[in-house]
């Protein structure tokens, strides 16, 4: 058959390329709303300050908890306490650090919970500075805090991880504000730097 023969046996209009450009398209779409998806993410995950993780318990009372003391820590010759809720609602505002020796982000903020330790809001006992050692070794955590400085007043062994959980702990470090009343005011979520660390204090003393 002739060129001139072909041409006239096609139909006016009809386009042979026309299936593959719709096959083409039919597997692009997918990827195309996938894109879409992965930029609104994206955008919501990134936007705002993702220190300050929403938290449902925000306003309310600090869970339950009664943690055993780490095994063997000392400061100033005395055995470091452990802390429960009855510690956390006397009349003056508490800071909850989770911490563990494993963190690497916990050795970064180390030295602002030192700083924090020696400002005499903390000393003076205004506010109180405590330390929820999370799924760690007490060799390890002693060993942490003996490197370190030790700038908590109390520090309960969190072994199984059960009273982070029951915190709504994302990961370690996370910094909790407690009220006079016991209830949580505010969270930080990741390592402090002197900014946020200063914010959370300004707030303890506020007591609101």
């Amino acid at each position: 058959m002739s060129a001139a023969e072909a041409e006239r046996q096609t139909p006016p209009g009809t386009d042979e390329a026309a299936p593959r450009r719709r096959s083409a398209l039919l597997f692009l779409v997918p990827l195309i709303l996938f894109g879409a998806l992965a930029i609104v993410f994206g955008i919501g995950l990134f936007s705002g300050d993702a220190s300050r993780v929403p938290s449902a318990l925000i306003g309310k009372a600090a869970p339950a908890i009664a943690l055993a003391p780490v095994e063997g820590l000392m400061r100033d010759g005395e055995p470091v306490p452990a802390f429960g809720n009855a510690d956390l609602a006397r009349g003056r505002a508490t800071l909850v650090n989770v911490f563990a020796s494993w963190c690497a982000p916990c050795r970064v903020e180390h030295p602002v919970l030192v700083g924090l330790s020696q400002t005499d809001a903390v000393r003076q006992g205004k506010v109180a500075l405590v330390g929820m050692n999370y799924k760690d070794e007490a060799e390890n955590a002693r060993r942490f805090l003996g490197a370190l400085g030790n700038p908590f007043s109390a520090v309960g062994a969190d072994r199984g991880g059960r009273a982070a959980i029951e915190w709504g702990v994302y990961g370690v470090p996370e910094t909790f504000l407690i009220g006079p009343d016991g209830r949580i005011l505010d969270k930080h979520v990741g390592p402090l730097d002197e900014r946020a660390a200063g914010r959370l204090l300004q707030r303890a003393l506020k007591g609101s």
